[in-house]
C-alpha cells in the first residue's frame, strides 16, 4: 500500500514527509519509539529489523519500525500449529522470526492482500486465502507498490544487510486452500475464528480468539489514520464491519490492530462505529486536503478518505 503524503507516512500522524539524510529525517521516525511499547515484553531483542514483543500467552506481535507503514504482524501459537497473521513487508525475513519464536507449523492468513501485509506469503507452504478476485489478483505479487514503499521519506534507519531494493517486489504467493466466513483453525488448544470484515478491502478479516477475549483486527481498526481512499474501499460494507466486531466488545479483553501500536481496549471498538458514522454523515469537518485524500478526527479516531466522498452539514 502506498504511502499517502497528507498523514507523512501511511499510518504516522498528519506530519510533513522529509528525505532521510544524516541531517533531516522522515517526521514520523522522530516519533519513535513510541511510549507504549515500554510496558510490552519484547523477545528476541537482536533482530536489525524486525522488534517483537510478547502481547498474550503464545501471542507475538512481529513489528517493522524502521518503515512508515509500522506494520505489525502476528504469531499465534497453540499446542499442534500456529498462525501467522499477515507476513509483512517482504523487507526482511519473517520467516527466520517465526522458526525462532515456535517449532509448530505455521500456517499463514492475512488481514487483507495489501502488499505491507503479504510480503512474506512466498516463504510458506501454507497460506490460506479468502475467495475473492481481489485476493486472487494480488497473489500474482507487485513490484510498483513495493517500490513506492522504500522510497526514502518511507524509512527510518537501515534496510537489512543483504536487501536489493532495485530488485525488491511483493513476490507471488500460492493460495493453498480459499476459506470463507466462519471458517475456524483449530490450533491445538486454541481455536481462531475467521470474521468477514470487508470495508477496507473486499478480503479484509479479523480474527477472534473467543476463549481468550482476542480480537485480530487488521486494517479494519488501528490506532493512525484508517485508510479509507482507495478504490476497493466500501463505506457501507465497513460500516456493518465495524458494527459486527463492537458487538463483541463485551467479551473482549485485547483489541490487536495491524499498524503502529499492537493493544488497544474493547471499547474503542464502539468508539469506532460512532466515529465512522459521524464522519460519513458530515458531522465532522475535514481537517486537512493533500492529493485528493482528505484527514477526518472524530473523537480521537482519524480516517482518511478520498477528497469529497462525504459532504458537510
Amino acid at each position: 500500500m502506498v504511502s499517502a503524503s497528507v498523514v507523512g507516512a501511511q499510518h504516522a500522524a498528519p506530519l510533513q514527509p522529509g528525505l532521510q539524510t544524516s541531517v533531516q529525517i522522515p517526521e514520523w521516525c522522530k516519533q519513535l519509539p513510541r511510549p507504549e511499547y515500554k510496558s510490552l515484553q519484547r523477545v528476541l531483542p537482536d533482530d536489525p529489523w524486525f522488534e517483537v514483543y510478547k502481547v498474550a500467552p503464545g501471542v507475538f506481535a512481529i513489528y517493522e519500525p524502521h518503515q512508515a507503514e509500522e506494520t505489525i504482524s502476528y504469531l499465534i501459537v497453540g499446542n499442534k500449529q500456529a498462525v501467522l497473521f499477515d507476513t509483512g513487508m517482504g523487507i526482511s525475513d519473517i520467516r527466520k522470526v517465526t522458526t525462532k519464536l515456535t517449532s509448530r507449523p505455521v500456517v499463514v492468513l492475512n488481514s487483507h492482500t495489501h502488499d505491507d501485509h503479504v510480503g512474506g506469503n512466498w516463504q510458506f507452504t501454507f497460506v490460506y486465502g479468502m475467495d475473492t478476485d481481489f485476493t486472487r489478483k494480488n497473489s500474482k505479487g507487485s513490484r510498483e507498490d513495493a517500490q513506492a514503499e522504500i522510497a526514502p521519506d518511507q524509512l527510518c534507519g537501515d534496510l537489512p544487510k543483504g536487501f536489493n531494493p532495485k530488485t525488491y517486489a511483493t513476490k507471488p504467493w500460492r493460495i493453498s486452500h480459499f476459506i470463507h466466513d466462519g471458517f475456524k483453525v483449530n490450533l491445538g488448544g486454541r481455536t481462531l475464528e475467521v470474521l468477514s470484515t470487508p470495508g477496507h478491502t473486499p478480503d479484509a478479516i479479523s480474527l477472534l480468539d473467543r476463549a481468550n477475549g482476542l480480537l485480530f483486527t487488521g486494517d479494519t481498526y488501528y490506532p493512525a489514520p484508517i485508510w479509507l481512499f482507495r478504490p476497493e474501499t466500501d463505506f457501507d460494507a465497513y460500516v456493518a464491519s465495524v458494527k459486527r466486531l463492537a458487538a463483541l466488545a463485551p467479551e473482549l479483553k485485547l483489541v490487536l490492530g495491524a499498524h503502529n501500536i499492537p493493544v488497544a481496549e474493547p471499547a474503542v471498538l464502539p468508539r469506532l462505529v460512532f466515529a465512522f458514522e459521524s464522519v460519513r454523515t458530515g458531522k465532522v469537518p475535514p481537517q486537512k486536503s493533500e492529493g485528493g485524500k482528505t484527514l477526518y478526527n472524530a473523537g480521537g479516531i482519524t480516517f482518511l478518505l478520498k477528497t469529497g466522498a462525504v459532504e458537510a452539514h
